[in-house]
């Protein structure tokens, strides 16, 4: 059975965030690797016919992994920009469902989702009730498969530096950094507080306008408005020019997955 959108839309978190963001955020965050494919095939039976869902699918660069291999999938995203823009990546794909809802209200029906999955947003979920929501749209054998590209601080001078530039320049960064994705913070969501985990390396390579794009895309960074803004990017472009080899820097990420029954 596949899920449908519901009639009836409640009404949605305002979740807004990253409004003046997405231009950047579709173009300059990374993408997740193919090994999670992988991984679900071997150890949660995915395959082609698997339906998923996708909470907070904002731009759809998490749902466009599975997209590519063929799966139907819906996005389900509150923020109407990031959705819109999500509508227009994915166009080429008749298998992409995009649905306005939050995970605590998904707006689509009961038990037709074999796959829940998230990327970059759980830490924004209100645990019990997405838990509730996503139990109603599973299928009694349905997963929860939860991504974050964790950036990799330490792991060169570059990163470093990247890091020190957030914590002078970003406007609440310090409050809303996720480097407390761990695995205490999803426990609660699973069954019985077990559940399996993954980490994979992650890269991207970024010439200099890429990695403006890149900071650019962050929420808790000035924007043009801003008096911080002109000081922050020209801390980048001095971060960039020590930093760089042969027009390039760098960014690593640990791909961390949790995944497991509710």
């Amino acid at each position: 059975m596949n899920p449908r959108v519901n009639v009836s839309t409640n009404e949605l978190n305002p979740t807004k965030r990253f409004s003046d963001r997405v231009k950047f955020y579709v173009r300059y965050r990374p993408g997740y690797p193919e090994q999670v494919l992988d991984v679900l095939e071997q150890e949660c039976g995915f395959n082609p016919n698997s339906v998923v869902a996708d909470i907070g699918s904002g731009t759809g660069i998490l749902s466009k992994l599975f997209l590519k291999n063929k799966n139907t999938v819906y996005g389900v995203e509150p923020n109407p920009d990031m959705r819109k823009a999500g509508e227009r990546y994915l166009q080429e794909f008749s298998n992409f469902i995009s649905v306005e809802g939050t995970a605590e209200n998904t707006n689509l029906t009961d038990n037709g989702i074999d796959f829940i999955t998230a990327g970059q947003a759980f830490h924004w979920f209100d645990v019990e009730k997405c838990k509730a929501e996503f139990r109603r749209i599973l299928t009694d054998k349905g997963w929860l498969v939860l991504l974050w590209n964790d950036r990799l601080t330490q792991a060169s001078p570059f990163l470093i530096a990247y890091e020190q530039l957030l914590h002078t320049h970003g406007t609440d960064y310090d409050k809303v950094q996720h480097r407390t994705i761990n695995r205490e913070l999803v426990r609660p969501v699973f069954v019985n507080n077990e559940f399996m985990s993954r980490t994979f390396e992650n890269n991207q390579i970024l010439d200099y306008p890429s990695l403006e794009g890149r900071l650019l895309s962050s929420s808790y960074v000035p924007n043009r408005n801003h008096p911080n803004y002109q000081p922050m990017i020209e801390a980048l472009r001095g971060v960039f020019d020590k930093h760089q080899s042969n027009g390039e820097v760098r960014f690593e990420y640990a791909t961390k997955m949790f995944y497991g029954r509710l």
